[in-house]
């Protein structure tokens, strides 16, 4: 893969803990962020259950149009942690004891405590790389282009710095936002026509309520520095026709 190919990306969080509510998602925002900062785009998010099906069905579709596919959660020691096994079925691989993944935990873990259920941590696809972990011990693991992480937000952090040699990315896509303190209707016009003047620059706006000021901010991206400048040109000068404040957030 060369460094100027476009290079994408999609995040499958497992977990009926995510889709309950009683857990808030912040793995997606972690990762797309640091995916992004290595020039790999994020195309698709989802979030599905812990049913086997379920993620077989929707890892195999993934992982055929995404460049990669990282998914968190179910790689822990409970019952409902199949994530391992259903990559294995997706892929069509044995299911089996990891054996560098043994002899860390059995290492990590004082005598007697590498019990039964810690022990599952270490069944996984046949010949999976793994994804070490820093934090607590258990790795992740990777097949092909899919790369399994555990649900926890900062063992999932703490996983990354792991993983940089392993992906290849393309250009790292750069942003610049300018808020406004106006209304989306207010500009809507104006911003469409300099979106349709610059079809390779991604343009998105977004309503802020902050410090008593009711605003949009305007966030341009693209991999070229001189088109984000073009485009910021653009906007300000119709935010100067129309005597709007720019606002420092």
């Amino acid at each position: 893969m060369t460094k100027n190919t476009k290079v994408n990306a999609a995040i499958l969080i497992i977990g009926n803990e995510i889709l309950s509510g009683r857990t808030q998602d912040t793995n997606t925002s972690t990762l797309a962020t640091w995916l992004n900062s290595i020039g790999v785009k994020v195309g698709e998010v989802r979030v599905i259950p812990d049913v086997e099906k379920t993620i077989i069905d929707v890892l195999n579709l993934l992982r055929s149009e995404y460049n990669y596919v990282f998914t968190t959660g179910g790689i822990g020691p409970t019952h409902d942690d199949i994530t391992a096994q259903s990559v294995s079925k997706a892929f069509g691989i044995k299911y089996e004891i990891h054996k560098e993944a043994y002899k860390i935990l059995e290492a990590y873990y004082k005598t007697g405590e590498f019990n039964e259920g810690r022990q599952k941590m270490v069944w996984m696809p046949e010949n999976a790389n793994l994804i070490l972990n820093p934090t607590s011990g258990a790795p992740g693991f990777s097949v092909e282009n899919v790369f399994c992480l555990p649900g926890v937000p900062s063992i999932l952090k703490s996983m990354l710095g792991g993983l940089k040699n392993e992906i290849v990315g393309g250009k790292p896509i750069l942003s610049l936002t300018v808020s406004l303190k106006t209304v989306e209707s207010e500009i809507a016009d104006s911003l469409t026509k300099v979106q349709n003047n610059n079809q390779d620059v991604e343009i998105g706006s977004y309503p802020f309520f902050h410090a008593g000021k009711l605003g949009v901010s305007i966030v341009i991206r693209s991999e070229d520095q001189s088109k984000i400048d073009e485009c910021s040109s653009q906007i300000l000068k119709f935010v100067n026709e129309k005597n709007i404040e720019v606002v420092d957030r």
